[in-house]
């Protein structure tokens, strides 16, 4: 089997609470009635979330991704996303931890364009 597929089954298991807490808005189309995969492959990363139809990333950072050398891979990876047609939304932990209203709400927002 693909070692992304694997690795991509691996993060499924073992999601951060944040993760979780967001996919359960997800997951269950409250969101604008659209279906979202998680932890999915795209190209040579996996991404957190993606609405396919949409054409929507949803990635969810914790203080590792504010490292110089993470800020750089991120930047790349988002490049490289948004040349294969995806727009990329990134919310922090904390975002889902304490305005998980508002994390909603732009999400409804991006997908309502």
């Amino acid at each position: 089997m693909d070692k992304k597929i694997l690795l991509a089954r691996t993060l499924r298991k073992n999601s951060t609470p944040q993760e979780l807490k967001l996919w359960n808005i997800l997951r269950n189309s409250q969101v604008n009635h659209r279906k979202f995969k998680r932890q999915y492959p795209i190209g040579n990363y996996i991404v957190d979330f993606v609405c396919r139809e949409k054409w929507l990333i949803i990635e969810i950072d914790g203080g590792q991704h504010n490292t110089p050398q993470n800020i750089e891979y991120d930047y790349k990876r988002t490049q490289y996303l948004e040349s294969k047609g995806y727009k990329v939304l990134r919310f922090w932990n904390t975002d889902i931890d304490n305005n998980i209203e508002g994390v909603y709400d732009t999400i409804l927002e991006v997908l309502n364009d």
